[in-house]
């Protein structure tokens, strides 16, 4: 059988190349940064990491998990409820729920693994999720696991959402699901707007902090505090992955009775291993940096500021954008692909993006800003853009 199906395969993938839409892995052979060294010894400038506060190669958080592996070991060897629960994976719970200000949290390997386990052990057929339109992967295949019936509102669109939280009356618990930060767009969920519709139509609101923790709100703890709804919020989940460190792991937190149902049932929490010592550690002490000074943050909303400002007034057609996030619009798939190999030659690692992506017809570049970007980064990849639009009849 498997040689008809190798056929197959084959003429799939030639069909995904000929279209221009391959996807290629570029290899870094260095720590993760602003300025990253290539396979092949050349240097780049990266936009493409979600590595909002520039905390991935932070000697403070290397320290960390270096001293966790010799005092607790590399693994753990187990699922949590066996024996794979350390003091460390506690202690980070605590400092996740201080943060995002909840009652509890359960860690999990991925935020691809919370978003997949938290709606099956919570709801069943009589139950109704109402979910953003652009949601992440994550949360689709997280609700297709569950029996509760399924609305989709337009993205960040209260009018469509308050028509689907009437339809859904009937059932028997209601839960608004969003990203905080929509990942391609880069805006903000009015949260406030959703709270209150919620309240209006008693339901539960849940939120992806994903790409919106570290990032937005006064001193970035997220959406929350941007819209000031502490405790109108239900369910938060998000990822170690991006702001907070980017390694791995992934969490959710809200209400204890939620938290305390999640250690129960959650099927990717009690199936899969636990994080490995080190990450709890470097989880732990990156909270503590946090709590010491906002001053990445403040630096990412400046370079945040800048690059958006010098790019609209270069022509570009950016999507409004509210997070460290800029979506350099093409519309065409393989401009796409052009566009982010030109800038490769010039210094600059950015990543075309596209369907099914991205809708059709809405591709485009992300540029995803950080704090360990310099004024000189940022005007090096200005001028890159300005360069290569000009080339391929962007601008």
């Amino acid at each position: 059988m498997y040689g008809k199906f190798q056929t197959y395969l084959q003429n799939e993938l030639r069909a995904i190349e000929g279209a221009g839409l391959y996807k290629k892995e570029r290899i870094i052979a260095s720590p993760q940064g602003a300025e990253i060294t290539l396979e092949d010894g050349s240097k780049a400038l990266n936009f493409c990491a979600n590595n909002y506060l520039g905390l991935a190669d932070s000697e403070r958080l290397v320290a960390a998990a270096e001293k966790a592996m010799k005092q607790r070991g590399y693994g753990m060897s187990s699922v949590r409820f066996i024996c794979g629960t350390q003091d460390l994976h506690r202690q980070l719970e605590k400092a996740v729920a201080a943060y995002f200000h909840t009652d509890d949290a359960i860690l999990y390997a991925a935020c691809f693994d919370a978003n997949g386990g938290v709606f099956e052990p919570l709801l069943t057929a009589e139950d109704a999720i109402i979910s953003d339109s652009l949601n992440h992967a994550s949360i689709i295949d997280g609700v297709r696991l569950c029996k509760a019936q399924r609305f989709r509102y337009a993205n960040a669109d209260m009018a469509d959402l308050e028509e689907k939280l009437k339809e859904a009356q009937s059932c028997r618990f209601r839960i608004i699901v969003t990203d905080g930060v929509f990942s391609m767009d880069g805006n903000v969920a009015p949260m406030d707007k959703i709270c209150d519709l919620a309240e209006k139509y008693d339901a539960m609101v849940m939120v992806d902090e994903s790409h919106s923790a570290g990032v937005v709100g006064a001193t970035g703890h997220g959406v929350a505090e941007q819209f000031g709804v502490y405790g109108r919020i239900d369910i938060f989940t998000g990822t170690l992955g991006k702001a907070f460190g980017g390694a791995v792991g992934g969490f959710t937190t809200g209400r204890q009775e939620i938290i305390d149902m999640l250690r129960q049932r959650s099927r990717p929490y009690l199936f899969s291993n636990s994080i490995p010592p080190m990450i709890a550690a470097a989880g732990i002490e990156m909270f503590k940096m946090l709590g010491e000074s906002d001053e990445l943050h403040a630096r990412l909303q400046e370079n945040v500021n800048h690059f958006r400002d010098k790019m609209l007034a270069a022509g570009f057609d950016i999507k409004p954008t509210q997070s460290a996030i800029c979506a350099v619009m093409l519309y065409d798939a393989p401009l796409s692909q052009k566009f982010a190999a030109k800038m490769a030659q010039e210094g600059i690692f950015v990543t075309g993006f596209y369907y099914p992506v991205v809708p059709k017809g809405q591709a485009r570049i992300r540029v995803q800003l950080s704090a360990a970007h310099k004024k000189e980064h940022l005007d090096k990849a200005i001028a890159a853009f300005i360069k290569v639009g000009k080339e391929l009849g962007v601008i």
